[in-house]
């Protein structure tokens, strides 16, 4: 993370020590020695967090934390002081301080509460900026995202909508695929024809075949008229069939010679109907799995599968998290006749730290329930669902499959180490502390690599 910094205080030998401290860390580090000078200075800088001295000559700490707060609400302050009393905090955070620290400050911990504020004010930024972009953004028809695994979906929908070839869209539960194939309808030249759609999973085996077909009068008890079915409905169009995958075998040969030779046969007729109508299928089943257990006809998966429009999951999208979160919260709002709402920075985090198994469609509905507990303006991390709220990542994504490439435990173990003791600068001490490490089992391990043990070299220096 790290970040831009200012550093406030009325002694110059602690602000020279303090900036050489925070820049070996990877901070890029600028100091004042007076509360006036620092709020001069911050009219044309770019700072992304302040560090300020309380008791100062001239403006105190507090003093030039209620003027950044008034002036520069989104940059966080970090108040240091020698006095720790509960008085103090109070009015530190009454004062808006980000976060307060006592003396003697240790600079590592000086520096991961820096890198906390830098995360929290860029989140913070973000999740604003989305709330100008998701009213300034064209979604792509119904589909909102800008992640590259969305750009290229657009793009692939742009291509096929031009043609008339069968498209199988493919994805998780959840994902978006009827908006797919709506998007996909919408940009065709059969844009202005009927869109119909049909749930396969969700109507008895029994009635799948006359609202696809159609039948004709007495066909069947209660066949009182001849009917028309989706495919003479989507005339023009598009047929949108969703959950191929759970049609009956049965059913899916008369959809095989349906597709292959582009005529229907009604319930009960004796003669086959030509159609004209655009094909789009989709499902969250593996089709080729289901072919090789005999569940899904093979002819027929080929026949679906000209072009596959795959969509990505949610957790694969990155910040469109953000995007669509706040899209569904100024919906929630509107359909509520309530004031706008905006996520706060901790709520965002906790969005883009969970992999949503249930996808878009369970974002939504915690967006929806959200908007409803929400005591304020701002959506709280406490209005979210507790599986979110309390998620804490468990899976270890493997890099591999093949048993002769997985590393033994003891070289992951090495290799995690040595990872985290140079994103900690080296620094032993606290890489054993974030480790959960005793320090000489730390020190006895890297010995073992070769890295050497001895002291920590950070031990002087803070």
């Amino acid at each position: 993370m790290r970040g831009d910094v200012l550093v406030i205080d009325d002694e110059r030998g602690m602000c020279e020590v303090l900036a050489e401290g925070l820049t070996k860390r990877g901070f890029t580090v600028a100091w004042e020695t007076s509360g006036e000078a620092a709020l001069e200075r911050l009219r044309g800088g770019t700072f992304e967090v302040v560090v300020t001295d309380m008791n100062m000559r001239g403006l105190t700490g507090f003093d030039v934390c209620e003027r950044i707060v008034a002036n520069h609400r989104d940059l966080p302050v970090v108040i240091i002081t020698a006095f720790a009393s509960l008085e103090n905090a109070i009015t530190a955070i009454r004062t808006g301080a980000y976060d307060f620290l006592t003396k003697p400050v240790r600079l590592d911990a000086l520096a991961l509460a820096l890198d906390r504020a830098v995360a929290h004010r860029r989140l913070k930024s973000e999740v604003e900026r989305l709330r100008s972009v998701v009213a300034a953004t064209r979604s792509f028809e119904a589909l909102l995202g800008q992640s590259a695994p969305m750009r290229a979906l657009y793009d692939l929908i742009e291509r096929v909508a031009t043609t008339d070839a069968t498209v199988l869209v493919t994805g998780e539960t959840g994902s978006g695929k009827e908006l797919v194939a709506r998007a996909v309808h919408a940009r065709s030249r059969r844009s202005a024809a009927p869109f119909v759609a049909l749930n396969c999973a969700a109507m008895p085996e029994a009635l799948l075949e006359s609202e696809l077909f159609g039948h004709v009068r007495g066909a069947f008890t209660d066949a009182r008229a001849t009917r028309p079915g989706l495919f003479a409905r989507a005339a023009g169009g598009t047929l949108f069939l969703d959950e191929i995958g759970d049609m009956p075998l049965n059913l899916q040969a008369k959809l095989l010679r349906a597709v292959q030779e582009r005529t229907i046969r009604p319930v009960g007729a004796d003669a086959d109907v030509p159609f004209d109508a655009r094909l789009v299928a989709a499902t969250h089943r593996d089709l080729e799995e289901q072919v090789e257990r005999g569940a899904f006809r093979q002819d027929l998966y080929f026949r679906l599968n000209v072009i596959e429009l795959a969509v990505p999951p949610l957790r694969a999208r990155g910040a469109d998290v953000l995007l669509l979160a706040q899209a569904f919260l100024d919906q929630a709002t509107t359909r509520s006749g309530l004031t706008a709402r905006t996520l706060s920075s901790p709520a965002a985090a906790r969005l883009l730290n969970y992999p949503w198994p249930g996808n878009v469609r369970e974002l939504a509905n915690c967006i929806e329930r959200a908007v409803a507990l929400a005591a304020g303006a701002e959506i709280l991390v406490d209005d979210l669902p507790e599986r979110i709220r309390g998620y804490r990542p468990t899976e270890l994504v493997l890099p591999t499959q093949d048993p002769e490439e997985i590393l033994p435990l003891d070289e992951v173990e090495r290799r995690y180490i040595l990872k985290s003791l140079e994103s900690l600068g080296g620094n032993k001490r606290l890489t054993a502390r974030v480790l959960g490490l005793d320090r000489r089992t730390l020190y006895r391990k890297l010995e073992r690599y070769g890295y050497g043990g001895g002291e920590d070299p950070d031990a002087a220096g803070d």
